[in-house]
């Protein structure tokens, strides 16, 4: 899959029920292979791997060119070698909400704590139904896209963060 990605991201509120509202969910580990210009990552979910390559962002970190071709599982490993500051850990759950699913993901290790959820839309400006359970938008903020917690984990700085504890 190519083209572009529109996403928008959000701080899960503490204190709400959300997984039990998933209709599946996957054990996700993901590294990063150092270039300029754009994000290469190498993913195995569950049983399936991915190579993808993203373009920098635009429009407040909302949309970017985006690159996903499914490789080998043996592939995968070989290419996590290669892959600078070790790996990203989280289980991601597929919560539906109206005609959009938001993809929460609840991160282990360093990023232990921090859950964000992901609603992936058509165009920029589409409607879309937020759950109770979403928080602040953290759309654009580095410090939460995933290549970037690798250098910067959450148990580093989340004490900076004000959590939303609606």
């Amino acid at each position: 899959m190519s083209g572009l990605e529109i996403e928008r991201k959000f701080l899960v509120k503490e204190g709400f029920d959300w997984k039990s509202r998933a209709i599946s969910s996957s054990h996700i580990q993901q590294g990063y292979i150092p270039c300029d210009g754009a994000t290469v990552r190498i993913r195995v979910k569950d049983e399936e791997a991915y190579l993808t390559i993203k373009g920098r962002s635009m429009n407040g970190g909302m949309t970017r060119y985006e690159f996903e071709k499914e490789i080998a599982l043996e592939e995968a490993r070989q290419l996590m070698q290669l892959c600078r500051g070790g790996v990203i850990d989280k289980r991601r759950f597929l919560i539906p909400s109206g005609n959009h699913i938001f993809e929460v993901d609840e991160f282990y290790g360093a990023n232990e704590g921090l859950i964000l959820a992901e609603v992936e839309l058509k165009s920029e400006d589409e409607a879309y139904e937020k759950p109770d359970f979403i928080g602040r938008e953290v759309t654009g903020d580095r410090r939460f896209y995933n290549s970037h917690l690798l250098g910067y984990p959450f148990s580093v700085w989340k004490d900076t963060l004000q959590r939303d504890r609606e």
